[in-house]
């Protein structure tokens, strides 16, 4: 199964009856699983619903979804208001009283503000509980598309995090290699301490002794080396696994920079200083592609 990103978009559309409506799904990168909804009136009781079939589809992610529904929502009738009317025919009847004049007929009533009406007709609970069914059919779709898209996405982010893992490796093989980590320049280099220490005068056999442990120990990056090694394993096989491992890796990464930076310290030749500097920013552009795994 292929790594999935956490980055995507989806659309699907249904309709039933005078309704037609459209589900739409990004999701961008987030430390955990983040779901904002936006429903139309009317639809707010799919909610629950809507976020229980996302939480089981995805794992992680900050996600827009968003329902928009077009057509009559509801069946509407023709109706008369009847305390706007009386209103009116109060008024008309007070001024007949002072200026006389037949009374108002009804086809002018009819045509003054407020008094006709048109009222909204609920939907009979069958017909709305299968709309919202169909629209949750919809949503499954949409996360269908969503997913194959992020898993697209998560292919791609797989090849460039395998190129780096190759980077990685090949800077680990040429740190490894460093004749500045052969025992002969180690000899050299203590030689030349010695001369320094001897031609200030003085000689102390144990500041001698300290100088050649420290030496030493700075010198020695195997342990370094080795962790790395062991992190790009473990970092191939997590490029395999069939779980979520955006988690996972993000550790790894970090723990990937940590060794670079021990080694960049340790370091006591420019060549292994360089090549600990470009193992950084390999290391720094794969944490950058690894924040987008799910």
């Amino acid at each position: 199964m292929p790594l999935s990103s956490m980055t995507g978009f989806a659309r699907a559309s249904g309709s039933r009856s005078s309704l037609t409506w459209s589900w739409e799904l990004k999701s961008v990168n987030g430390k955990a699983l983040d779901l904002r909804l936006r429903l139309p009136p009317g639809f707010e009781a799919l909610e629950a619903q809507a976020r229980a079939l996302l939480t089981s589809a995805f794992k992680r992610g900050s996600f827009q979804v968003n329902l928009a529904v077009q057509g009559a929502e509801q069946a509407e009738r023709i109706a008369i208001n009847m305390e706007v009317l009386e209103q009116y025919l109060g008024l008309a009847d007070a001024l007949r009283q002072r200026l006389g004049g037949p009374p108002p007929s009804a086809e002018n009533l009819i045509g003054l503000r407020g008094v006709i009406e048109m009222k909204s007709q609920p939907r009979d609970e069958a017909e709305q509980a299968a709309i919202e069914t169909d629209m949750l059919a919809t949503l499954e779709e949409a996360a269908a598309a969503l997913i194959t898209s992020r898993k697209q996405e998560g292919a791609e982010l797989a090849r460039l995090v395998g190129a780096q893992l190759d980077q990685i490796e090949a800077l680990h093989k040429a740190a490894s290699d460093n004749p500045a980590r052969k025992p002969e320049a180690l000899k050299a280099r203590l030689r030349q301490q010695v001369a320094e220490l001897m031609e200030a005068g003085t000689f102390d056999e144990a500041r001698l002794h300290q100088e050649a442990v420290l030496l030493a120990t700075k010198a020695d990056v195997r342990e370094e080396l080795d962790r790395l090694a062991m992190h790009v394993k473990a970092a191939r096989t997590l490029l395999k696994s069939a779980e979520p491992v955006g988690r996972k890796f993000d550790f790894l990464a970090q723990e990937f920079n940590r060794e670079a930076n021990t080694l960049c310290s340790k370091a006591n030749d420019p060549g292994l200083t360089a090549t600990g500097l470009d193992l950084k920013t390999v290391i720094d552009q794969m944490r950058e592609q690894v924040q987008n795994i799910e």
